[in-house]
């Protein structure tokens, strides 16, 4: 397995508007690029290599809102890039990582994802992307 780089780091918010109001008047970043999957919103701003995933549920029961209902708002998750996504959770896998998703994805950017079980990566929500 290849980790060519972190991805981006995704925060899960309550009001997608008002936090990237403070990325970009206060940090004076920029969004890069929103669009919705499934049951979220999403706005990526770049800073330097990776970026920041800002991520606001659509629903009410939706992942990201059940996440923020019970954690509160902030860090959701970090996301490798990997050459092969495939390979990778097949590898993770036989090393006796959990995975939360045992096949990829579609996720945003056109990208294949995957993620790990928290436990298995010490409390951290990891997520495999690739551009497969």
């Amino acid at each position: 397995m290849e980790v060519t780089k972190i991805a981006h780091i995704g925060i899960a918010v309550a009001d997608l508007e008002a936090t990237k109001k403070f990325y970009t008047d206060v940090l004076g970043l920029k969004v890069d690029h929103e669009e919705t999957l499934e049951d979220m919103k999403v706005a990526f701003v770049p800073v330097g290599e990776t970026n920041l995933e800002l991520i606001q549920s659509t629903t009410p029961d939706g992942v990201i809102a059940k996440y923020v209902a019970k954690k509160g708002e902030g860090i959701h998750h970090i996301a490798y890039e990997v050459t092969d996504i495939s390979s990778a959770l097949e590898e993770m896998k036989q090393k006796g990582a959990k995975l939360v998703d045992e096949v990829p994805r579609d996720g945003a950017h056109g990208m294949k994802v995957a993620f790990v079980h928290p436990k298995s990566s010490y409390g951290v929500l990891t997520e495999l992307v690739c551009k497969e």
